[in-house]
């Protein structure tokens, strides 16, 4: 075992988390350095960085409770602080674009998943499992690109972070349908409700969360004597809004973004400092989480690792041509913008293949193709995005005059 293993899995109990958090933090930021001065996007790097780490190579550190939690804090605070920087008037100006794009993007990737598993010969619910495994948009990955390179104010940006919230309301609906699949019955009645909640509650708090909190904000905060009392509210508002995203049926993430998009207009500039300072401590270990589930050994059985050759190339083209054609009417530059940004499935696709693997009606062989296919599609993402976005200057509207729909 190697010594640095060794100190990991033998240290004493008051060594052990630091040397952990040491580990995982410098490597992900080291490698995010070299790639950055490679040119390229730095959260592949940090990806990487936790591939190279974990089990699958250097063995230094396996997944446990501990990163997951960190992992999870991390994506809260990097959609909270993207929603920060987005206004909810400008996101609701493309609400069109972004209703057709999240529609169609989950349309032909579940359509398309589907029907490559059954045509592989799979049995009938396991191909619906890795359909749905292919719909939903792990966002977190393209929010950390767009918000690095300052794009967040470009319109195809302001579509995908839009599109990204109703496909996940879409998505977790269609978890539950096949869910209930699995289970022998579909409940018709408890999706309706599902439904009605997560809608409701994404609804509510995008169109009067940022008027509510521009006359309670001030309010609360004249009459606090702590230190740093705003950036309080808003972290109180953070984890508050992504309870009640659980409850409501949406992913906490859901919640965080919408907490920060209600602050935008009302918070200050130290606020957004802050809340960039932890973000930057958290997200090296979302991005190295991510690397820690690389499975190496999908790549050791030529059937496996031609299905998922194939399960991958469906999911970039399906997310491509659904969201991309869904943003048609903002020009193709814009079209194809939206469609790359898309693309990352990470732990969304997953959790889907965990839940199918738990009612066992996915086999642990498919179930790593789809392990490899939401860590793979996250990985070509970032470089993906980058040459979508060429000739985009920080802080503009688009690289081109859109055609505005909805």
């Amino acid at each position: 075992m190697l010594p640095l293993a060794f100190l990991l899995a033998a240290g004493s109990d008051a060594a052990r988390l630091p040397l952990l958090m040491f580990v995982v933090f410098v490597s992900a930021k080291l490698m995010a350095e070299l790639f950055e001065k490679l040119g390229q996007p730095g959260i592949v790097g940090g990806i990487l960085a936790g591939i190279l780490v974990g089990p699958q190579v250097l063995n230094w550190v396996e997944p446990n409770e501990f990163l997951t939690a960190l992992s999870e804090l991390g994506v809260m605070f990097l959609l909270f602080k993207v929603g920060l920087e987005v206004r909810s008037s400008e996101l609701f100006r493309v609400g069109g674009t972004a209703l057709l794009a999240a529609t169609a993007g989950v349309v032909v990737p579940f359509f398309l998943g589907w029907g490559i598993l059954l045509a592989w010969g799979e049995p009938q619910m396991e191909a619906i499992f890795v359909g749905a495994a292919m719909v939903a948009t792990s966002v977190g990955i393209t929010a950390q690109v767009l918000a690095s390179k300052q794009l967040l104010a470009a319109t195809a940006s302001k579509i995908i972070l839009a599109a990204a919230v109703i496909d996940d309301v879409l998505g977790l609906l269609i978890l539950a349908a096949v869910s209930s699949m699995a289970r022998g019955s579909v409940n018709i009645t408890e999706l309706a409700v599902s439904a009605a909640l997560a809608v409701g509650f994404t609804m509510i708090v995008a169109t009067l969360g940022t008027r509510a909190m521009g006359k309670v904000v001030p309010k609360i905060e004249e009459k606090l004597s702590v230190a740093e009392g705003q950036f309080a509210l808003a972290i109180g508002l953070l984890f508050g809004l992504s309870v009640l995203a659980i409850y409501a049926g949406v992913a906490a993430i859901i919640g965080a973004f919408l907490a920060g998009m209600a602050l935008a207009e009302t918070v200050g500039h130290r606020v957004h400092d802050l809340t960039t300072g932890v973000a930057e401590l958290l997200v090296p270990f979302f991005l190295v989480g991510i690397g820690l589930h690389f499975d190496l050994g999908v790549f050791t059985d030529p059937p496996v690792l031609l299905l998922s050759g194939v399960i991958l190339a469906a999911a970039v083209v399906s997310k491509l041509i659904g969201c991309g054609l869904g943003a048609i009417g903002m020009g193709w530059a814009d079209a194809m913008r939206v469609g790359v940004g898309m693309i990352p499935r990470g732990e969304v696709g997953m959790v889907v293949a965990q839940i199918g693997l738990g009612f066992g009606v996915i086999k642990p062989s498919i179930y790593s193709v789809v392990v490899f296919m939401s860590l793979a599609t996250t990985l070509v993402a970032p470089p993906l995005l980058k040459w979508a976005y060429r000739g985009v200057e920080p802080g503009a509207e688009a690289a081109e005059e859109p055609m505005r729909i909805g």
